[in-house]
């Protein structure tokens, strides 16, 4: 998509510190983070929101955790991290590209964030 903030991220339109990228998935970290760590994992191919996730395109999706995975070794979240994805505007959702929020680096509790 031509007006979306991530796939012009993808294809080095807009800078990013990029953590991860293999031939399915992009991984950079969040310009605004909300903990120590925070790194948003996004499938290449653009899917707007979880909502829009089918039989079709959910590989994509799998490809995304099988990153998180990855990632999560690279950066040494040994203690732990949690993985968010806003789904919709009344969810937070403001990039409508499917992405998945990594945190870590704190002590999250139960809350959300």
């Amino acid at each position: 998509m031509s007006d979306c903030l991530f796939c012009k991220i993808i294809a080095g339109e807009i800078p990013s510190d990029k953590v991860y990228e293999d031939e399915n998935v992009f991984a950079f970290r969040d310009i605004h983070p909300q903990a120590p760590v925070h790194i948003l994992v996004v499938p290449k191919t653009h899917i707007a929101c979880a909502a829009d996730i089918t039989a079709d395109n959910s590989a994509e999706v799998a490809r995304c955790f099988e990153a998180i995975a990855k990632i999560a070794a690279q950066e040494g979240l040994n203690d732990g991290f949690r993985v968010i994805n806003n789904c919709g505007e009344n969810a937070g959702q403001t990039v409508f590209h499917l992405h998945f929020h990594i945190l870590a680096g704190k002590t999250l509790g139960e809350t959300l964030v």
